[in-house]
């Protein structure tokens, strides 16, 4: 059996624990082969640049990253026992007051972690994936009140464990933090090797493991280990944009996902790790290609529905095309946007009511809500 770390003993809260202190990577004695992987990364890669190619069907980028961005956001939060809902989201941009405010705020501050990620990595005077950068998105992650105790942007220094009410009752103890910057480093230099033995999938999926066995904050690991997943897809050039959303096929499958991390440790199951994950990213791709495939039809459907109505003019169908980035909205919203009068945005509002593209949700006179019904419910129903 492969031995892929050691334990240390440490005592927290006045209980002495055995922690686990990874292996630095690649896996070795014996090492990864490959060729076990042939079959499986092939199908993954295969699904993944069947995804870049239909993406073509959507004539924005934007309408794509807007949902696959948010629907990452939701979902990996939604492991962490957050309640928020897609429709949630949608609300809080159209400016409505939400009950569960604090649970929307944390997939938000997601959404804020993953565009300085996306960013920065994108950007000539940014950073490249590295310990400091996964440190700013922590910071964004974790602001507000939920994590204002959990030191926002740093590295633990304090043992922490995982499951359990009490370390000595832990289903895990990762490494004693005075490990973990030696960590990192070990792991940052396995991302930048400029001759890896190992495909690109491979390695996301290790990296993934690893990230999350050192576990290397006070809280929102699993949220900065799977942001890490879309970063990596991107930067080693499997997608052009962050349209997987994995954390969907992760949560589908909590208990194997959790219990497939485990066995590494405790079995040196790296082999059984890398095939569930190239086989959930293959199912998130072909997944995330079924909905571009639907987005693109309901849209292409109702443009042409939109166009065909008499005395069209040119502003509703302006209004049209920015649905797919606000789904829900008010007026106000629509004139802002449209940059014209009030007016002029009511009669264009109303004429997508009137071909029941939109449907106005509140039943007032005043403060009234509208929504892309048939997009939000699309977009819903993956989630």
């Amino acid at each position: 059996m492969r031995t892929t770390g050691t334990y240390v003993t440490t005592t927290t809260l006045g209980e002495a624990v055995r922690a686990f202190v990874p292996h630095p990577l690649p896996p070795v004695d014996p090492p990864l082969a490959p060729e076990d992987f042939s079959v499986g990364n092939h199908r993954a890669e295969m699904a993944l640049a069947r995804l870049a190619g239909v993406a073509g069907l959507v004539p924005s980028a934007d309408w794509l990253l807007y949902s696959a961005i948010r629907k990452e956001a939701l979902l990996t939060s939604q492991i962490e026992g957050t309640q928020a809902t897609l429709t949630d989201l949608f609300d809080n941009e159209a400016g409505q007051m939400l009950a569960n405010t604090a649970d929307v705020e944390e997939v938000t501050n997601y959404l804020r972690a993953f565009r300085l990620v996306r960013d920065k990595l994108r950007s000539e005077a940014g950073l490249p994936i590295s310990v400091r950068l996964l440190c700013d998105a922590h910071r964004l992650l974790l602001d507000g009140a939920r994590g204002a105790g959990k030191e926002p942007g740093e590295l633990r220094r304090s043992q922490n464990w995982i499951g359990g009410a009490r370390p000595g009752r832990a289903v895990f103890v990762p490494p004693p933090p005075d490990h973990v910057p030696e960590l990192l480093a070990d792991l940052e230099r396995f991302i930048h090797d400029p001759e890896p033995a190992l495909p690109p999938l491979v390695r996301v999926a290790l990296v993934h493991l690893q990230f999350e066995t050192i576990h290397p904050f006070l809280d929102g690991n699993g949220r900065i280990g799977r942001l890490l997943i879309a970063a990596l897809l991107e930067q080693w050039g499997l997608l052009p944009e962050p349209l997987v959303y994995l954390s969907g096929y992760l949560k589908q499958h909590q208990a194997e996902y959790y219990r497939r991390l485990s066995a590494v440790r405790t079995e040196g199951d790296w082999e059984g790790w890398v095939g569930f994950f190239l086989d959930g990213v293959e199912t998130a791709a072909t997944d995330a290609e079924r909905g571009i495939v639907a987005m693109a039809g309901l849209i292409n459907a109702d443009r042409k529905r939109l166009l065909a109505a008499p005395r069209v003019g040119t502003v509703a169908p302006r209004l049209f095309e920015l649905l797919p980035l606000m789904p829900r909205f008010t007026v106000p919203q629509a004139r802002q946007k449209l940059d014209t009068t009030f007016p002029t945005a009511t009669a264009a509002v109303k004429l997508l009511q009137d071909l029941g593209i939109v449907s106005e949700l509140t039943g007032q006179k005043k403060n009234r809500l509208f929504s892309y019904a048939a997009y939000v419910e699309l977009l819903a129903g993956s989630t």
